[in-house]
């Protein structure tokens, strides 16, 4: 296998990769990459590990042969291990990929004032990970959208200091964030913030129903993917009469479509689609999601506006489609699960309602244009109200549902 030629496309279709090395590691291709932090910083993406997974390796993997595809990797903030010689230390990527960490310079000097130690005590409640002043905080803390938008209200309540995606995309290193809120504070009064506070400060959204739109599409594509998918719909009696949360499987891009054409009229006129403006704001798709009842929300620009604007359905009775995973499969296995959803439902105390939209992969799997004509089933699963259970919880318990669902009663292709 040549590593190098992995190597130089993976180089080729991200401009955020700066240093990569792929070794065989478990008999598969492995990466290691060196983020060009100057260009994300450019390109205000705060996203880090979204974007090198997303846009460069799995935009590479669904363009080669199954030997041939990564199977996993690390982002290393500081730049890749040399010999003497220059050459990438190979014995010395080997060892870090065995012990799941990646090199870090050694410690810089820890500040001793009130405000660095409550910016750090704060950290605590997104990371066990170690905080030092030099963490990286997606790289090493493991901060993710969820998270930054609470940070930001932190920062506001506590210090009086004013911080955004693109402020933040230049000051993800904890130091930097330290240096600029010490620099810009106004006040210390280190204050606790709640997700209710935040999802209603300052916000002022009007939602646009379109139910005869929706109507329209609903009579259009139910027949169609009944036709042409065997589309088959099962378990209807699960959906609550009351505001609730739809949480699918995400296969391919007809999930959306499928599941609109799958809800009952009266069911469906007052639901809203989650989306994301990279996919659904584009000039193809964007004239559907305008008129479809869609939110379009953009994973570096404005989260808690975008936040808002999707909590905005449940604040009116209404229902929100949002898609846990986040994007779509590439093997078929469930992603791992975001909790955005799971904590709209406990902040407002809708249900989840767990959906199964199985055989996705097979008529439009990622990287497909043409639509095959494979089966596809959907399954509306029992709801899981939030009621005693945390956050972490409700994110588990739903995609556990829906993985035992997909094992019980997998979809005849």
């Amino acid at each position: 296998m040549d590593l190098k030629k992995i190597e130089d496309k993976i180089l080729s279709l991200s401009p955020f990769v700066k240093e990569i090395v792929v070794v065989i590691y478990d008999n598969h291709p492995f990466a290691v990459m060196h983020p060009d932090f100057k260009a994300l910083k450019s390109a205000k993406i705060i996203n880090i590990q979204e974007e090198l997974r997303w846009y460069a390796v799995e935009l590479y993997n669904m363009k080669v042969d199954e030997d041939e595809k990564v199977r996993g990797y690390l982002i290393s903030k500081e730049p890749l291990v040399k010999t003497d010689s220059g050459e990438i230390d190979l014995s010395a990527i080997n060892e870090l990929i065995k012990n799941k960490k990646v090199y870090t310079k050694e410690e810089s000097h820890e500040p001793d004032d009130e405000l660095y130690e409550a910016i750090k005590e704060h950290l605590k409640n997104y990371t066990d990970s170690h905080i030092s002043i030099s963490s990286h905080l997606e790289l090493d803390l493991g901060l993710d959208s969820l998270d930054y938008v609470e940070l930001f209200a932190f920062l506001e309540e506590s210090f009086d200091v004013h911080v955004d995606e693109v402020i933040f995309s230049n000051i993800m290193k904890l130091e930097d964030l330290y240096e600029y809120v010490k620099k810009h504070h106004k006040k210390f009064e280190p204050t606790q913030v709640e997700w209710k506070d935040i999802l209603n400060k300052n916000a002022n959204h009007q939602l646009i129903y379109s139910p005869y739109i929706m109507y329209a599409y609903k009579t259009l594509l139910l027949p169609l993917f009944k036709l042409y998918f065997r589309l088959e719909i099962k378990a209807k009696e699960n959906i609550p009469a009351t505001t609730c949360i739809f949480a699918p499987s995400h296969q391919s891009m007809l999930d959306g479509f499928i599941l609109e054409a799958s809800l009952p009229y009266k069911i469906l006129k007052r639901t809203f689609f989650l989306a994301f403006k990279q996919v659904f704001g584009t000039w193809l798709l964007e004239p559907v999601s305008r008129n479809g009842q869609s939110i379009l929300i953009d994973a570096n620009i404005n989260l808690k506006n975008s936040m808002q604007l999707v909590a905005q359905p449940l604040k009116e009775g209404s229902n929100v489609v949002v898609f846990p995973e986040g994007a779509r499969t590439r093997d078929r296995e469930l992603l791992e699960f975001r909790p955005f959803f799971a904590m709209l439902s406990k902040e407002y105390n809708v249900p989840v309602v767990p959906v199964v939209i199985d055989g996705g992969f097979e008529a439009l799997r990622t990287g497909t244009i043409i639509p095959k004509p494979k089966k596809i089933k959907l399954t509306f699963l029992e709801p899981i109200y939030p009621d005693d259970l945390s956050i972490d919880e409700i994110m588990h318990l739903t995609r556990e549902a829906i993985a035992n669902e997909m094992k019980r009663n997998p979809v005849l292709i």
